[in-house]
């Protein structure tokens, strides 16, 4: 019998932990170019922000429709909610870019 670490051990299968790692990947730099696409156009306040969610949005359709086929909890822990969640990491990213290239 195996315990239930062993257990939640062998359902890590290192091919989708890359996969999932490069798609964490792509939705990073989707949030360098919205930041950086923000700061060029001089958006301000709440704009910026809905850039940001269109952004997300339209990375996580892509990601949706192109890479898991239209099934995204069988490649995603966490399914649809997971795929579209920007993530704090990528929100302070998107804030960073923005604001350094709304300086330049």
């Amino acid at each position: 019998m195996s315990t239930t670490a062993e257990a939640t051990a062998q359902l890590i299968y290192p091919p989708n932990v890359i996969a999932n790692s490069s798609l964490m990947n792509v939705k990073f730099i989707s949030a360098c170019f919205a930041g950086a696409a923000a700061g060029i156009l001089g958006l301000e306040n709440w704009s910026g922000f809905v850039l940001f969610l269109l952004s997300t949005l339209l990375t996580s359709a892509c990601i949706y429709f192109i890479n898991c086929r239209g099934k995204p909890s069988k490649y995603i822990h966490g399914g649809l909610p997971e795929l579209i969640n920007p993530g704090q990491d990528n929100a302070f990213t998107f804030v960073l870019v923005w604001t350094l290239f709304y300086g330049l």
